[in-house]
């Protein structure tokens, strides 16, 4: 049993660390975040489906294939010397937020009913809201850092609930990088239109 703890523990502390890097690579707008963003989100698949948290887990799938998704994306874009921070009107965001509560109630009722998990409706919620921002940071709008603000937030209660405290930790930790990244892609974006 100590084994399996400490291989977990181990896989958690892994995980956090290439995740860090992938955040603060982010905000600095490092193509080579996604490499980082991808291993992380590997190794925390199985610490989810261990804690019963079965929509995080499938949260971490996306991630990882988003993560191929924002490297191409953003090479693509480099080469063509056009990879701009963006703004959202907000009608856009209503829409998106609308779409996404929606998909959350579905998935949250899905899970609760089908599986064993834990906190099905909470986890939902976070987990189609952090689809949202991972689209919108793949994208470059300005915005998703306030969306990671309130689903950082919201997810670290989450992981606490079900002893993660690393990875609690860390998600509080990123809810002070989102307000970082804001301020450092909102600079970006004023430099462009200046």
């Amino acid at each position: 049993m100590s084994g399996t703890l400490t291989t977990a523990l181990l896989l958690e502390i892994f995980a956090t660390g290439a995740s860090l890097v992938y955040i603060v690579l982010l905000i600095k707008e490092k193509i080579a975040c996604w490499a980082f963003g991808i291993v992380g989100s590997l190794l925390s698949i199985y610490l989810f489906i261990d804690a019963r948290l079965y929509s995080e887990s499938l949260l971490y799938l996306f991630y990882a294939g988003m993560g191929v998704w924002g490297w191409i994306y953003w090479h693509r874009k480099l080469e063509a010397d056009s990879n701009p921070v963006i703004r959202w009107q907000a009608h856009r965001h209503l829409i998106a937020i609308i779409i996404a509560c929606v998909l959350a109630a579905a998935l949250g009722f899905t899970v609760q009913h089908y599986t064993d998990a834990q906190r099905p409706l909470f986890d939902a919620f976070t987990t189609v809201f952090s689809f949202l921002g991972t689209y919108l940071e793949i994208t470059k709008v300005l915005e998703a850092w306030v969306y990671w603000l309130i689903i950082n937030v919201a997810s670290v209660w989450l992981y606490h609930d079900r002893d993660l405290d690393i990875y609690a930790v860390l998600i509080g930790f990123y809810s002070l990088l989102s307000i970082w990244g804001y301020i450092s892609w909102r600079k970006t974006y004023q430099a462009q239109s200046a």
